[in-house]
């Protein structure tokens, strides 16, 4: 079987004029001409098209398509192109999901007349909160938790995030499961909390500072029941009414 440049470029979506530029270049000659002027494609053309496609799709250059093509052992060659593009697909859908999940987390905050708080669950471990933390803790305590914010990758900031809000999510399990804010489940969970902010550089948990961790984690607890963002981080002002009297009550028995 063969097809024409008309035939050939139908089945495979682009036009006849990507053809004879290929044929041009050298990167896909015709089976034959015919003594029409006619070009004729084969099977093993129609083949080395599929690839020619494939990895272009990729974002390959034609020139080193041709590179690829023309190597000794072009399928590894090819096999390599094709893993550096997926890991270029993965990026690509990593990005997207970090953007899903802040349109969600605004309108989320728009539908509740609130400002939108991207980094709520960093908040004053970033660049953008350096005047609250120097203000709550001092200089030393944002310079030392903004390096350790900054010197995450970003697998790894993703991961830290999506630790805190299962931090959150288990308080409003606690919750709704009717647990009193002094039960053993909720002193459990509270020392997990309690542990949590010790991973921080710049809070006094982390700096082993009894007295001002407990201070801190009581005017956190605060904010945990008053701030309306805080009250959709746990899922519920419950939740977070919950959560906040559970840690000042674990302070408080320390």
């Amino acid at each position: 079987m063969e097809w024409t440049v008309s035939e050939l470029a139908t089945r495979a979506g682009i036009s006849g004029r990507t053809l004879r530029h290929y044929h041009a270049i050298g990167l896909l000659l015709p089976d034959r001409i015919g003594a029409n002027g006619y070009r004729y494609y084969g099977p093993d053309a129609v083949a080395r098209l599929q690839r020619i496609l494939l990895l272009r799709e990729a974002g390959m250059p034609l020139d080193s398509i041709a590179g690829v093509l023309a190597a000794p052992e072009s399928f590894l060659a090819e096999a390599e192109a094709l893993e550096a593009h997926l890991e270029q697909l993965a990026s690509e859908q990593r990005a997207l999901e970090r953007r899903i999940h802040a349109v969600r987390h605004t309108a989320q905050m728009r539908r509740a007349r609130r400002e939108p708080r991207m980094d709520l669950m960093l908040d004053g471990f970033n660049d953008r909160y350096e005047a609250e933390v120097v203000a709550r803790w001092g200089r030393e305590a944002f310079e030392d938790s903004n390096r350790w914010w900054h010197g995450k990758s970003l697998p790894q900031q993703r991961a830290w995030q999506a630790r805190a809000e299962g931090l959150l999510a288990r308080w409003r399990e606690l919750q709704e499961a009717g647990h009193a804010p002094d039960s053993a489940a909720a002193r459990e969970h509270a020392s997990t909390h309690l542990a949590w902010f010790a991973e921080i550089p710049g809070t006094p948990s982390h700096a082993g500072d009894a007295e001002r961790s407990a201070e801190m984690v009581r005017g956190l607890s605060i904010e945990y029941a008053e701030n309306p963002d805080f009250h959709l981080a746990f899922g519920s002002e419950a939740a977070a009414r919950f959560a906040a009297a559970a840690l000042t009550a674990r302070v408080g028995s320390a």
